[in-house]
């Protein structure tokens, strides 16, 4: 009986050492790197609904992991069977199963990042959009002509120039024209604060009113001290009745009418267009491209000057005058001898 109980113990306790030496085998399959795809990164896309099976499968297939063994024992580790989730996801260096599930499980798709400048137009951001590989420019510009998206703060827009907010978004493969611009305009709404509304009503001003004008003051300058500088001088002629006379309003004009080379010529500035802002008063009639924070402020906040002209110095920035006398003598410094010399 002795003998037997003594025999008992010695079969448990090789069962225990085979069973924790086993453990410890699983342990470092599951948590040693692994990378058996030869190319410099390996994509996988991971589509809504796809099984926890043919995921174990495509990531074995594509050298991302080992084994499915390898795969069901860190799922089984980590207990998120259930919470892998759809998406694109970039694998560039070596990795271990339990890293890869946890990947899945965080949902840390790969983005790529697609930066739109202040200042450009829908048909510039098109092709921006289509150049960058993300989908065709006639798909951007079909979802930018949902002009209903802004019309609680805008009743008259009959799209969206000017209210796709210009910065950099994180974009999967995949991503609709018509999703990059919700997301653009939601991001619109939340620069566009409260508080600048309050400042528009207050002042007088609709929420399309701002957007031009502040889409003028994007195209004038990129110097962040003179934006509000040539606010004062487009509210000063908009208070005393005064042409604005904007150039990059003829730009805009002819470029919507398929006549624009990169240059303004002085017959230009007779175009017939509602933008032309040489032949109508006033601002145009929408804004003539995406502005920026700095631009959209600087409208509601312009510069406590009495300027009412400003002229390139050629250099990026711009000296302004009060006088149409002051101005003469500064374009003649700045353009008409500037371009002699």
């Amino acid at each position: 009986m002795r003998r037997f109980a003594k025999s008992v113990i010695i079969v448990l306790a090789l069962l225990l050492v085979a069973g924790g030496t086993g453990a410890a085998v699983i342990w470092q399959r599951i948590h040693d790197p692994y990378k058996g795809f030869t190319d410099a990164e390996q994509f996988i896309e991971v589509s809504p609904g796809t099984g926890t099976s043919a995921i174990g499968r495509m990531l074995v297939d594509e050298g991302i992991l080992r084994d499915e063994f390898t795969f069901r024992a860190a799922l089984w580790w980590t207990g998120r069977s259930r919470t892998l989730q759809a998406g694109e996801y970039r694998f560039d260096r070596a990795a271990s199963a339990v890293d890869v599930i946890g990947r899945l499980a965080r949902g840390d798709v790969y983005a790529r990042p697609l930066t739109f400048p202040e200042g450009l137009t829908i048909d510039e951001m098109s092709r921006l959009f289509e150049m960058r590989g993300f989908g065709s420019g006639s798909s951007f510009v079909a979802a930018a002509r949902e002009g209903s998206l802004i019309k609680d703060l805008d009743p008259a827009a009959a799209d969206l120039e000017g209210y796709l907010f210009p910065e950099t978004y994180a974009l999967t493969r995949g991503t609709s024209a018509q999703r990059l611009v919700r997301s653009m305009i939601d991001r619109f709404r939340a620069i566009y604060t409260d508080d600048l509304r309050r400042r528009a009503q207050a002042q007088g001003l609709t929420t399309r009113q701002v957007v031009s004008l502040a889409s003028l003051i994007e195209k004038e300058t990129g110097k962040p001290e003179e934006r509000p500088l040539v606010a004062a001088v487009y509210r000063n002629r908009l208070k005393i009745g005064m042409g604005l006379q904007a150039d990059p309003t003829v730009v805009y004009a002819l470029q919507k009418a398929g006549r624009y080379d990169g240059n303004i010529r002085r017959t230009d500035l007779a175009f017939d267009s509602p933008y032309n802002t040489y032949r109508y008063p006033g601002l145009p009639p929408g804004p003539i491209a995406a502005p920026g924070k700095a631009s959209l402020e600087a409208a509601l906040m312009p510069a406590s000057v009495a300027y009412l002209y400003f002229v390139s110095r050629n250099d990026g920035s711009h000296v302004f005058s009060e006088t149409l006398a002051e101005h003469n003598r500064n374009v003649r410094e700045f353009q008409v001898l500037f371009f002699r010399r």
